[in-house]
């Protein structure tokens, strides 16, 4: 009997170890096999993924941060309309990547649409390049013009526009296909991921710091030709880098529109709407684990209305045929709809925050190019450059954060991931009213300094003021800080928080933020000048020594104070989600009742 029990045991152990060497969490390898723990995923396979964001980011960095200067300089608009051009290519590219993520999550996956997209932002960049060294594509004759020819500008367009498309698929899915890399149930592998949204972002920051360096640079002192001409070869080596990881990433499939089964639980609700409701939530309908290849959700008490749709009438508990889900949905269907309609206040009050990001690419670089930026006799600094000091500060957060904050307070609390997420994202919001209200004292500084001055008396323009570029290093350090948490925060927020067939759009959510971030800043720079312009003197003139910047930033200063007071009302309010897992969750805090551990 004993050696029966023994050999019973023995199989048991043995069928364990079978378990663990293979990831069951629905993903498959590049044959569409379950995938082997030991040869994929994890940081062997999520190294590929983050060396093409450190290039992309490189690109769009390397860009982005100077083409206000690009736009004023060289395509001859004014700051009003070049703060415009840019707010609209920025939203644009920030946007997009909802329809990309919609895509990849319902029909081609992540990695399909990840490496179509990239070429897609290859296309744009050799465009780009084309447009500087073509003769009839370049911006005017050698010597120098007054305006742009329109080919030229037509040309610049297209190609920024074209990354943008790139971007909408890039974006949602490159990072969620990162996270994807670790399992979520292996509780080694859980806590590597608590890691990688981090040093993610440490990625991001080098590729955003040499952008804005080494790339701007390379713009102003040499040309945007030899440039675009890096950017576009660092980003077909990487392409090709990504794609030779293919072996070793583990492989979501897409599971359909997301938005479909919402729509059931809403149709659903609706028509069961006068049935009374169960005094216990077991008694809703829900599919068995084993009949599915998903994570099942547990019942939470938030938007009880929607339980209707999960409430069995008497010929469906009866008929064991298959049931309509236009009638009846699972407990998981109903809480992933719930999951939802609770992000939108967190993504709503995350705007604000998004609309101080933006200022550093636009407003905060052209007031840098009006300083003084000279280190010693014969070097300057480009104006974009300066924003290089953002990076650094969530650099900075994200690794004290990181290797001594979240060690800290995991002993404090008992919690895997230190503190709350929406605890981290309401903790940087604060650096946000610092950062403008810093932006604003040195802005009127500036003007000050300004209208001493005997050459912008004299109506001079592309005057270098007796002021340091560094007088503008506070306001950057504080905001990166901020990003630190908010930023990345959100990032973990938008993938925890979604149903998990909707990862990607979650990212896109993410992103959306900046995207309508921009938008906002639009819309606010043209109320404000409307409304200011009857006084006189508008707030957003045709350059900065004929505008008031400092009462602009003081704005959304103001905004972002009365913000966080909306935010903590939302958060306190907010329920994680509840996932039933295989392997038992602990050290939980009640914060965050059974919040799922990326």
């Amino acid at each position: 009997m004993e050696q029966l029990e023994n050999r019973k045991a023995g199989r048991e152990a043995k069928e364990s170890d079978e378990e663990e060497k293979r990831v069951h969490d629905s993903s498959v390898d590049y044959k569409g096999r379950v995938p082997l723990r030991s040869s994929t995923g994890v940081w062997k396979a999520s190294l590929f993924i983050i060396t093409i964001e450190f290039s992309e980011r490189l690109c769009n960095f390397g860009i982005t941060a100077n083409v206000i200067s690009y736009l004023t300089k060289v395509i001859h608009q004014d700051l009003k309309t070049a703060a415009k051009s840019v707010n609209y290519w920025a939203g644009v590219t920030t946007m997009m990547p909802l329809f990309g993520g919609f895509l990849a999550d319902a029909y081609t996956g992540r990695f399909s649409m990840v490496l179509l997209s990239s070429l897609v932002y290859l296309l744009g960049l050799s465009l780009l390049t084309m447009s500087q060294f073509i003769p009839s594509l370049k911006p005017c004759d050698v010597g120098g013009c007054e305006k742009a020819r329109k080919i030229h500008e037509v040309a610049f367009f297209l190609a920024m526009y074209s990354i943008s498309l790139g971007t909408g698929g890039h974006k949602p899915c490159l990072q969620s296909f990162g996270a994807d890399q670790f399992d979520d149930d292996h509780a080694e592998e859980r806590k590597k991921k608590l890691s990688f949204f981090n040093w993610w972002n440490i990625a991001l920051c080098c590729g955003l710091f040499l952008g804005v360096t080494v790339i701007v640079y390379i713009e102003d002192n040499v040309s945007w030709g030899v440039a675009t001409l890096i950017l576009t070869i660092t980003m077909a080596v990487t392409v090709a880098t990504f794609y030779l990881g293919k072996p070793y990433y583990r492989y979501r499939l897409p599971e359909g529109s997301g938005l479909t089964p919402m729509l059931q639980v809403l149709v659903a609700a609706i028509r069961k709407r006068k049935l009374p409701s169960p005094s216990n939530p077991a008694l809703l309908y829900e599919v068995p684990s084993y009949k599915i290849q998903g994570r099942l959700l547990g019942h939470t008490d938030r938007l009880t209305f929607l339980d209707k749709a999960a409430v069995l009438e008497e010929e469906e508990i009866t008929n064991e045929m298959k049931h309509n889900p236009w009638r009846l949905a699972t407990v998981t269907k109903v809480e992933e709809m719930k999951l939802v309609l609770s992000i939108i206040p967190i993504w709503l009050t995350s705007l604000p925050f998004g609309l101080c990001v933006v200022q550093t690419a636009t407003f905060f670089v052209k007031q840098g190019a009006t300083l003084n930026r000279k280190i010693g006799h014969n070097f300057e600094i480009p104006p974009a450059s300066i924003y290089s000091l953002s990076a650094v500060g969530m650099i900075i957060s994200v690794v004290i954060y990181d290797k001594i904050l979240v060690p800290f307070l995991r002993r404090a609390t008992g919690n895997e991931r230190g503190i709350s997420i929406l605890k981290r994202i309401g903790s940087g919001m604060i650096f946000s009213v610092v950062t403008m209200s810093v932006a604003a004292l040195v802005e009127r500084k500036r003007q000050k300094i300004a209208e001493e001055d005997i050459d912008v008396l004299d109506g001079e323009k592309n005057v270098e003021l007796p002021m340091s570029v560094f007088w503008l290093a506070p306001q950057f350090l504080i905001l990166g800080l901020g990003d630190g948490f908010t930023l990345v925060g959100l990032q973990e927020f938008f993938y925890d928080q979604v149903p998990d067939s909707m990862r990607s759009l979650g990212m896109a959510f993410f992103l959306s933020v900046l995207g309508a971030g921009n938008f906002l800043s639009s819309f606010l720079i043209t109320a404000v000048d409307h409304i200011t312009e009857k006084d006189g003197k508008g707030w957003i003139g045709k350059d900065l020594n004929s505008s008031r910047l400092d009462k602009f930033y003081w704005l959304l200063a103001a905004i972002n104070s009365v913000n966080i007071f909306a935010y903590v009302f939302f958060a306190r309010r907010y329920t994680y989600k509840n996932v039933q897992r295989r392997v038992a969750a602990t050290n939980l805090n009640k914060d965050d009742g059974m919040e799922l551990m990326p």
